[in-house]
């Protein structure tokens, strides 16, 4: 059964992107904002390295690793190039000054020897296969791993939606860990006087921005996985393959702009409200109102007010008893603009089952439907 209704609230001015692919969500409220090639798996670049720190947090959490064991640098972890630390086999690093040399350096080097510590085989490679295994049981399906650190290698993917998943449990699983993601700059040892400066160009613009990670190769273009924060509103976002690194800091603070002042929390309505009533089929009581569980607050848009088209959707007529509070039905708004939403609906009371009087009218009424049944006529 669909029962079609209007709810007022606004229209939100769709946003156009450059990026060639970008996700962003509002995570207080689960709301998508906008999707674009969402799910489409992409070289990642260095914002891969957002889940060699999830497992080295994880590691840390579970006991594996500490934040002040030193680990030694090999070989292979001093091979690479690109936005390194600048270590060498000589050198046993602190976990802590790793996991800052990852965050606010983009070292590939460092992301190596946590690489290597974490590894079944202590390997890069083994632990590329971890990442890909754990990627999977963190529901993020488009993501293939080669290395720890995002250097150009066939099949080393990640889709948009799952670099946002992965900072949305990066900032929700370890909150002691994500204020070094604001951090703007670590000098390590004085070895790079170059590299010292966090590469997040929302850092310092006071807009609520305090993470994540940044990303460039030639294949890739420049990408972002931000994250900000104004009052109780936290938005996440992930966007690829930009020309500059211009054009990233321009479109990311866009988009944190866009995200914060063009949409707002809502409540449609407040919990018990009668939103629609449900037949019931053999009940003391006919029908059954349905009402939000909760206060109904969404995040909407806050322009052109307008309708928003909704429907109640439930299978019917809803068979007796019914408890108070037991779900049955979907309210789904469909906001212009906005992925479909849909929120449950539950009895405003209970309805018993009805006694033999009630079964014989519907038996009765069940005999007039099908046959047509009607009672004699006075002549």
């Amino acid at each position: 059964m669909v029962l079609v209704l209007s709810l007022h609230t606004t229209s939100a001015q769709a946003f156009e992107t450059k990026a060639r692919a970008a996700f962003v969500i509002d995570q207080t409220t689960g709301t998508i904002l906008m999707a674009k090639e969402a799910d489409t798996p992409l070289p990642p670049a260095s914002m891969s390295k957002l889940m060699t720190l999830y497992m080295a947090f994880d590691a840390i959490r579970e006991g594996r690793l500490s934040t002040q064991e030193t680990l030694p640098v090999s070989r292979h972890a001093q091979s690479y190039g690109g936005s390194t630390m600048f270590l060498d086999t000589r050198d046993n690093v602190k976990v802590e000054d790793l996991l800052r040399g990852i965050i606010v350096l983009s070292g590939n080097d460092a992301c190596v020897v946590i690489a290597e510590a974490l590894s079944p085989d202590g390997t890069e490679a083994g632990f590329a296969r971890l990442m890909t295994r754990k990627a999977r049981n963190m529901g993020m399906t488009n993501s293939t791993f080669a290395n720890s650190n995002g250097w150009p290698a066939p099949g080393h993917v990640m889709s948009m939606r799952d670099l946002v998943l992965l900072a949305n449990r990066i900032i929700t699983d370890f909150p002691e860990f994500y204020p070094m993601f604001s951090e703007t700059e670590f000098a390590f040892d004085g070895r790079a006087p170059k590299n010292t400066e966090n590469r997040n160009p929302l850092l310092k613009l006071n807009i609520g921005a305090d993470g994540l990670k940044t990303g460039h190769t030639t294949e890739a273009g420049y990408g972002l996985v931000g994250s900000a924060r104004q009052g109780n509103r936290r938005v996440i976002f992930a966007i690829s393959g930009l020309d500059s690194a211009a054009d990233r800091a321009e479109v990311s603070e866009q988009i944190v702009n866009w995200a914060f002042r063009q949409f707002t929390e809502t409540t449609l309505a407040r919990k018990g409200d009668r939103i629609a009533e449900a037949e019931v089929w053999m009940g003391q009581s006919k029908k059954v109102a349905l009402v939000p569980e909760k206060d109904m607050t969404l995040l909407l848009p806050i322009l052109s007010t307008e309708n928003v088209p909704a429907e109640v959707i439930y299978d019917s007529p809803i068979a007796a008893p019914i408890a108070e509070g037991q779900k049955l039905a979907d309210l789904v708004l469909r906001p212009e603009g906005l992925p479909e939403i849909r929120v449950p609906l539950v009895a405003e009371k209970a309805v018993g089952a009805g006694g033999f009087t009630v079964k014989i009218r519907t038996a009765a009424q069940m005999l007039i439907s099908q046959f047509g049944l009607v009672g004699e006529q006075p002549s």
